[in-house]
């Protein structure tokens, strides 16, 4: 049996599945200020005597390090970065906190080293960083992925003034260094509160006795094992959009062009689908305007749910969301929200309606109209604005190839065909959101519980990038910190092989049964001549790999 849980903004979502059949759910409030208390509530309304022994899997969803970005709720983290020349440093600094030291050096495309670190300016950066109390630590030098000796340094050198330290090409193989540099910033930033998390994940689990491998959902629809994500939690962020995608794969058959929506309490999230395929972020997602390395499915949010808050500014307008004071007042909520205006408007019948229409009467006399006219107008502004959004997202990709989850690059302009809808208030909008968006719409069985489907479904994904020098007889596998001595005839097809093994050898190393092991794919492959005075001398060698993004099949089935 598997076990998925998807910790969302407003409710905490279970299953288990066993074989293509759902064999039990729960929904609970999601606690903010102590997301161990909503899982706890969860395990304990799902779980029976008879089930623990029998689950074989957990995967979990969560938002705590999206949260912790959007609400700016990062730790202090000291930065010590080399990118020799060529690079302005306002290029790749771009607001990555306060304690940003860029230190001499420079190691070449081929990893040569070019320039000596300047070790004695690197200790002063360390000693003041220690002064000023910094506990964690990012490290990352441009073209560290073709020769790690600079970051090495710099983290052996932090290490005894630090909690953690978060390495750039131990993180990702890419060569963009603004990007891997941002990506090991955000790491260090969400380290300490994912690992509290973490802790009590383990803590509530061992309450439970339940002793499953436990994964982590990722950016990019897979997900991967909990102990590294300790070490790698920045690959956790936007789990919970991914979930969503995931879990509408798990529900539907999808062939054509189509939107997706994943309506919850707190916010909408979109995805665009090109022919039945989920779009992914190629280069990497991206936060306040900060590029990162990670992969992640082309999702956006927006601040619109079914506990939005209603309000009426002083001119009169009217506002829905971004913000969320507690549940709807038909669900002893004290303030007036997006569901209160759907049972006013009699497109469901939820909790105690007398509730919503008194809390949407009291704020309609703060207009001209009246209580069912305002609900209306509340329903027709959200609704347009998730609307407006999809477009715009649309919009945006068609302007530019966009690539899907398997690397597939669709030309094509997308023009959706349907529209699917998932989440707590899926049902209720969908009649409305169909007339919007004219598009036929599908509101799949098991709706309200999508996430936690597809986060029990999702298969661990891992990608991998391999660089080899035959003039240097150096290869090496930056993320699996994997380096090998190589002959001068080292070829492309033997780097293949030997990436390829990488993977697989990860994969078993980190528990997985087998018969998970998804489809391995080479993403790319490449080799280039290296000429020295005026002859080819050498060759350099790139090969990208990966674990395949998907779903479980043989536990999907029947859904």
């Amino acid at each position: 049996m598997l076990l998925g849980i998807d910790v969302g903004g407003t409710h905490t979502d279970a299953v288990i599945i066993d074989r293509g059949k759902i064999v039990a759910t729960a929904k609970v409030e999601t606690c903010q200020d102590n997301l161990i208390v909503s899982l706890d509530k969860v395990l304990d309304e799902i779980l029976k005597p008879e089930l623990n022994k029998s689950i074989d899997r957990i995967n979990l969803s969560t938002t705590l390090t999206t949260n912790a970005i959007i609400e700016d709720k990062l730790e202090e983290v000291g930065i010590l970065a080399v990118s020799g020349p060529g690079l302005a440093p306002d290029t790749f600094n771009h607001n990555l906190g306060n304690h940003f030291y860029l230190l001499d050096g420079a190691i070449d495309h081929r990893g040569s080293r070019q320039q000596d670190l300047d070790e004695t300016e690197l200790q002063k950066a360390v000693d003041r960083l220690d002064k000023e109390g910094v506990k964690v630590f990012a490290v990352a030098g441009k073209f560290s992925s073709r020769n790690p000796e600079f970051e090495d340094i710099l983290a052996e050198r932090a290490a005894p003034y630090a909690d953690f330290v978060s390495i750039g090409h131990k993180i990702s193989g890419q060569l963009n260094f603004p990007r891997r540099l941002a990506t090991a910033y955000y790491n260090a930033a969400v380290w300490r509160r994912y690992n509290n998390f973490a802790d009590a994940v383990t803590t509530s689990l061992e309450k439970f006795s339940l002793k499953a491998p436990l994964n982590i959902l990722k950016a990019d629809g897979g997900t991967i094992d909990f102990k590294s994500s300790r070490t790698n939690p920045v690959q956790t962020i936007l789990s919970g959009p991914a979930a969503s995608v995931m879990g509408i794969i798990a529900l539907c058959t999808i062939h054509e062009d189509a939107v997706i929506l994943d309506i919850g309490g707190t916010t909408t999230d979109i995805a665009i689908f090109a022919e039945g395929a989920p779009l992914l972020e190629k280069e990497g997602a991206g936060f306040a305007g900060r590029a990162t390395s990670i992969r992640a499915i082309k999702t956006c949010s927006i601040g619109i749910g079914g506990d939005s808050l209603i309000t009426i500014n002083a001119d009169g307008a009217i506002k829905v969301g971004p913000h969320r004071q507690g549940p709807p007042m038909a669900f002893t909520g004290k303030s007036p929200t997006l569901l209160d205006a759907c049972n006013v408007k009699g497109l469901c019948a939820l909790g105690d309606k007398e509730k919503s229409f008194s809390g949407l009467a009291e704020l309609a006399a703060q207009s001209s109209l009246s209580t069912v006219e305002l609900a209306g107008r509340i329903l027709a502004l959200a609704l347009e604005n998730i609307h407006d959004k999809s477009m715009q997202m649309l919009d945006e990709i068609n302007q530019k190839p966009a690539y899907t989850v398997a690397e597939i690059i669709h030309s094509q302009p997308i023009k959706p065909k349907k529209l699917f809808i998932m989440g707590g208030p899926a049902r209720v909008l969908a009649p409305k959101l169909e007339k919007i968006f004219d598009l036929e719409t599908v509101v799949p069985e098991n709706f309200a519980v999508a996430n936690a489907l597809g986060a029990a479904l999702t298969r661990p994904t891992m990608e991998i990038d391999l660089f080899a020098d035959t003039g240097k007889q150096r290869m090496l596998i930056p993320a699996l910190d994997f380096r090998k001595e190589i002959n001068s005839s080292y070829s492309l097809e033997e780097a293949q092989t030997d990436i390829i093994n990488a993977l697989k050898n990860s994969f078993q190393n980190q528990h997985f049964a087998d018969d998970m092991l998804p489809e391995i794919e080479i993403i790319s492959a490449e080799e280039f001549n290296m000429v020295d005075d005026y002859s080819i001398s050498s060759k350099s060698i790139r090969v990208s790999c990966q674990l395949k993004p998907g779903l479980v099949t043989d536990y999907q089935k029947t859904l």
